[in-house]
């Protein structure tokens, strides 16, 4: 996603996953937060976890300078700490938490589902949406089907992790749970500390400055 362009000496970059793209766009039409402004990395970078700091340093050095101040919109994801450090070196803050799951549903409810469950499969609305593309396809089970239990053999149940409301959506996450031979739970949890980092980007509270 191209950056939005506007003032940028007043306003507040959210560099973030291309995962939560539609989320935060979303949010910040609904809630007019007009001070913020939205680059996103892609979201295959999830696939290649060490790839993500690397990434993120780039952008931030491309934009040195422009913001009054910057919100990565990550989690750890999975780099083992490294992302933190290169935010360190720029001032910069990202939305607490180590992943997507756990800054949707909270940290309390997240360790609740994943003590109650360790195997546990998690979709998001975005995760839900490109479902077919990513673990389908992306997993090669649209060709090989039998590849399944050698995926999910360890899983035991699909959370779905919602951020609307949906009917038709919570359908499509029991026929995702179908297909993977996973138990299925549903919880609402809506968009969390997401939204609440994004409120508070829009606010001026993060305090540093490019």
């Amino acid at each position: 996603m191209a950056p939005e362009r506007g003032t940028t000496e007043e306003a507040t970059l959210v560099l973030a996953c291309g995962a939560l793209a539609h989320e935060i766009v979303a949010l910040r039409k609904a809630n007019a937060w007009s001070s913020l402004e939205v680059q996103c990395l892609p979201a295959e970078l999830h696939n290649f976890p060490d790839r993500i700091p690397g990434a993120v340093r780039a952008k931030l050095e491309a934009n040195r300078g422009r913001y009054r101040s910057t919100l990565v919109a990550y989690g750890d994801c999975g780099t083992g700490g490294e992302l933190d450090r290169v935010l360190d070196e720029y001032g910069v803050e990202r939305i607490p938490g180590a992943h997507c799951y756990e800054f949707y549903a909270g940290p309390a409810v997240f360790a609740a589902l994943a003590d109650a469950e360790p195997g546990s499969f998690y979709l998001t609305d975005f995760l839900l949406r490109h479902f077919e593309r990513l673990v389908i396809r992306g997993l090669g089970l649209d060709r090989n089907p039998e590849l399944a239990p050698l995926y999910f053999g360890n899983y035991r149940r699909l959370v779905y992790l919602a951020q609307r409301a949906d009917e038709a959506l919570i359908a499509e996450a029991q026929v995702a749970a179908q297909k993977l031979g996973l138990a299925f739970e549903y919880r609402h949890v809506g968009y969390g500390g997401l939204e609440t980092s994004l409120q508070q980007a829009n606010e001026g509270v993060i305090t540093w400055h490019a």
